[in-house]
């Protein structure tokens, strides 16, 4: 029977693979969108907002998840890709937009 400290570690290891997984899965989705956006001649600041953040999510990629440049600057590296793609979302959202690219 594993002991309280071990369940929790436990569940700290899933929650921290959750993290990992939803950070590699937001980098990929960045990384498309800031491509999409180059190559449809999106707004600058909305190209540069997602090249920021995929930049920053590619690098912090290379170290591992519990490296404290990862544990510092991830929260807010996740959070300004959230708000680099509701931009794109929206941009690309646009009428006339569709089928553009």
């Amino acid at each position: 029977m594993r002991s309280a400290s071990s369940k929790r570690e436990t569940a700290a290891d899933k929650g921290s693979s959750a993290n990992a997984l939803r950070a590699n899965h937001l980098r990929r989705e960045v990384k498309t969108a800031l491509e999409l956006a180059v190559a449809s001649m999106g707004p600058t600041e909305m190209v540069d907002r997602l090249a920021i953040a995929a930049g920053l999510l590619e690098a912090l990629a290379e170290f591992p998840p519990d490296a404290a440049p990862v544990v510092a600057t991830a929260p807010r590296a996740l959070a300004m890709a959230d708000e680099a793609l509701k931009a794109w979302r929206a941009w690309e959202a646009k009428p006339g937009r569709k089928g553009v690219v």
